[in-house]
């Protein structure tokens, strides 16, 4: 069986751009390993922040691989971005990784996938996940109807998220950049 990491939430607003994900790791379909699992982490000198979801070791190693594209191109994210999915989407053995990002900076928030895509989200709010879904419509009607900060919206959109989906509690962790 395979261990699952899920929801992971975006948002950017106001200048500030956050990335929240909640706590629950699952193996299968039913049963919870871990609560409070970090998958939300800073990277290249606290400057960019990186948020994964999908299989747990695959992310890790997806994790890794970004880390090394930041030192190699002095921290340029869209320019790491596009190396990693490059990689990942060439390499025999990365293809298989079941996994995605949403990675920002101050300037950009993308998202990156396996299928070699790196986009960047309209409107600066974007989810991946089990309960991707659920949290990304609960952060564009909050930033829709309410003035709530990017970090208020992230947190209410996960717990929104953990409501409905089983695969997302509310162990929450924020970075902000």
């Amino acid at each position: 069986m395979e261990m699952h990491a899920t929801t992971i939430v975006a948002v950017k607003r106001d200048g500030k751009t956050v990335i929240a994900g909640d706590g629950q790791v699952t193996m299968g379909q039913s049963i919870v390993l871990k609560n409070n699992a970090v998958k939300v982490r800073r990277m290249y000198n606290e400057k960019v922040v990186v948020g994964f979801a999908g299989s747990v070791a695959d992310a890790f190693t997806l994790s890794s691989r970004f880390e090394e594209m930041l030192q190699k191109f002095s921290g340029n994210l869209m320019r790491s971005a596009v190396e990693l999915a490059q990689l990942w989407r060439g390499d025999r053995y990365l293809r298989n990784l079941e996994a995605m990002m949403i990675v920002a900076d101050k300037e950009k928030l993308l998202i990156i996938g396996g299928d070699g895509n790196v986009i960047e989200p309209e409107k600066g709010i974007c989810a991946i996940g089990s309960g991707g879904s659920y949290a990304l419509s609960a952060a564009k009607a909050l930033a829709a109807h309410t003035k709530m900060s990017a970090r208020e919206i992230a947190k209410e959109s996960l717990k929104i998220a953990g409501d409905i989906c089983v695969f997302t509690n509310g162990n929450i962790i924020i970075e902000e950049v």
